[in-house]
């Protein structure tokens, strides 16, 4: 990743007229409540919307769709709408989405790792502060 030194973090936190540098936007979305899940859960196969939202618990129909739509304009997502009746839709990863759920999971097995670790921490932290 190209965050490596100071200059390109003072780009990605700056912006322009039009919102959100675009890397910054982009790991926005898949860095999201939602967006994270949804990709862990194609990484491993694909399903139907209401699959999905069982498999993913806790998330809204609106924000489900929401966070679909927006990984599908990113390239991440394929929605497969099948003409039949009644309707059949499937979202699965693309390449891209792929490559960005491999990502995901390595930063999601990390924090698997270092959970108890991290909750250590918060309690130093929280004794020293009491």
């Amino acid at each position: 990743m190209g965050v490596s030194n100071l200059s390109t973090v003072r780009e990605w936190t700056t912006t322009s007229s039009a919102g959100l540098c675009p890397q910054r936007l982009l790991l926005e979305h898949v860095t999201s409540r939602w967006g994270v899940l949804v990709l862990l859960a194609l990484e491993e196969r694909s399903f139907r919307f209401s699959e999905l939202r069982r498999e993913i618990g806790g998330v809204s129909e609106k924000m489900l769709t929401q966070t679909l739509q927006t990984l599908e304009r990113d390239g991440m997502v394929h929605r497969d709408a099948k003409p039949v009746i009644p309707p059949r839709v499937d979202y699965s990863l693309t390449g891209l989405g792929r490559e960005a759920a491999a990502q995901v999971r390595a930063l999601a097995d990390w924090t698997d790792r270092r959970t108890a670790e991290v909750a250590e921490a918060r309690q130093r932290y929280d004794a020293a502060r009491a």
